[in-house]
């Protein structure tokens, strides 16, 4: 049966990948890649050789029907990003909604996937949390961040480091006296978590510049710390 899989990758080290992931690898037809160059090496370190097609946000809407097309005529495809979970603020939705209308078979195999260990590693209650993604960069941002605030919820965030330091202190702002811990270059070599009172991760990262990728975890709202952002004098 024709069949689109949902193949998670390592987000850092190669041996996170799962068994299963590099069976579905081995026997599809093709696999459509957010970056072909960064898959290539996926592929090339477990000796695997498979078509790639480029399958990214800027050709997502104009190649999305041309990979329907080829699994309704009897490939199997399996779709990965360049490291995660695609669809997980990687691309993906477009496919995977596309192929549920035209009644393919999908199977999401389970794998690896940043903010779960980036939320175990901040100590903040996982029940209940709400994993946000990316903000918006302009239009939309303040408002988001003002309605999540309100959320007795861990709120999780991507961030690139070049924006890390204005979102801390937008959190500083709106959030009030929060806890967070920021998590980077998980599963590498310079891995690093950084917990602390929104302040003293401010200053951590204005006298040490980020570099990586970036997961921010912020406590939800108390009681506690309802109060201390009513009294602050900021």
């Amino acid at each position: 049966m024709p069949k689109l899989f949902i193949v998670p990758t390592p987000i850092g080290n190669l041996e996170d990948i799962t068994l299963r992931a590099l069976n579905v690898l081995k026997s599809c037809d093709f696999i459509c890649a957010e970056d072909t160059r960064v898959t290539n090496n996926l592929l090339q370190h477990f000796n695997i050789q498979k078509p790639l097609m480029s399958y990214h946000n800027f050709n997502e809407h104009d190649i999305t029907e041309r990979i329907i097309n080829r699994i309704t005529n009897g490939e199997t495809c399996a779709l990965v990003s360049d490291c995660g979970t695609p669809g997980l603020s990687d691309p993906g939705f477009l496919l995977i909604r596309s192929a549920i209308q035209h009644g393919i078979g999908i199977d999401a195999l389970p794998g690896p996937v940043a903010f779960i260990p980036a939320l175990l590693q901040s100590g903040f209650p996982i029940h209940p949390s709400l994993f946000y993604g990316f903000l918006p960069h302009k239009k939309g941002r303040r408002s988001q961040l003002m309605q999540l605030s309100a959320l007795p919820y861990t709120l999780i965030f991507y961030e690139s480091p070049f924006r890390l330091v204005r979102l801390l202190h937008e959190i500083r702002e709106l959030f009030g006296k929060r806890r967070v811990s920021v998590s980077r270059e998980l599963t590498k070599k310079f891995e690093e978590t950084i917990r602390g009172s929104v302040d003293e991760v401010i200053h951590h990262f204005e006298t040490n510049e980020p570099r990586g990728e970036i997961i921010v975890v912020v406590e939800g709202l108390s009681n506690k710390s309802k109060k201390e952002h009513d009294e602050s004098p900021d």
